[in-house]
């Protein structure tokens, strides 16, 4: 069960993010805000596993709120200006809701936020808190693999292949790591910022893309990954924004 903050200045915003939390089993709404300087408030008391916040807030932003917090929860965003997107981003946040979002929308970002809890989870020692990450954990993956755990440095991975309930990692230095997880699981651990899914069995660094052609991803001059027919529109759309033409 993930403990929620709803944080907006809008009445029926606040009202549609208590409704949609209240139709997911796993999520508990522990409190409700008008703005941020009341959550900071909440917080100083309470503890939540997610916080679901507006980014455009009088006094004090979204994005200024959540980059002050001492202890930082998951964090969803929510706002009516696609251009704040970066900045929700840079934060780590596990997704960002265009307003205005539907239920399904609102439940697939939910849904990501519960793998990645779920994924903290696993990772933990037996008795050990489930604690914020730190700029080391945001740097590595732990990953657990041949009666062992290895840390696994985020920005060496080239791309992720799914393998039925297993995700093979494969690495810049043309090494592969085999792991018992699915890949929607590991979609929800990894900075969104940094990889995408571009077919319903991969997922690749976007920073190590050296070209694409007819429905493929070149990750080097003899590596390549299919390009989903699901998946096209959001990949053209990243090439279109990050690229100019030449």
């Amino acid at each position: 069960m993930l403990r929620c903050l709803a944080i907006d200045d809008e009445p029926l915003a606040l009202r549609q993010l208590r409704n949609y939390i209240a139709k997911i089993p796993y999520l508990e709404l522990a409190g409700c805000c008008n703005n941020a300087l009341e959550a900071q408030e909440f917080l100083a008391a309470r503890s939540v596993d997610l916080i679901f916040a507006d980014i455009n807030m009088p006094d004090l932003s979204g994005v200024e709120f959540v980059r002050a917090l001492p202890q930082r929860p998951m964090v969803i965003f929510t706002t009516a200006y696609s251009e704040y997107a970066v900045e929700g981003f840079r934060l780590d946040a596990v997704d960002y809701l265009l307003k205005p979002f539907s239920f399904a929308d609102f439940s697939r970002s939910a849904a990501k936020a519960n793998s990645l809890h779920e994924l903290l989870l696993n990772q933990r020692e037996p008795g050990e808190p489930l604690s914020e990450a730190t700029p080391r954990d945001q740097e590595y993956l732990s990953i657990k693999a041949d009666y062992k755990v290895s840390l696994v440095r985020i920005s060496e991975i080239v791309y992720l292949e799914s393998e039925g309930e297993y995700v093979r990692l494969h690495l810049a230095d043309r090494t592969t790591i085999t792991t018992l997880f699915r890949l929607k699981n590991m979609e929800a651990a990894l900075p969104a910022a940094s990889f995408m899914r571009v077919h319903r069995s991969y997922i690749v660094n976007l920073q190590r893309i050296k070209g694409f052609v007819k429905g493929r991803i070149f990750l080097s001059d003899d590596e390549y990954v299919p390009i989903g027919e699901n998946y096209r529109d959001a990949f053209q759309e990243y090439i279109d924004t990050h690229y100019r033409n030449l």
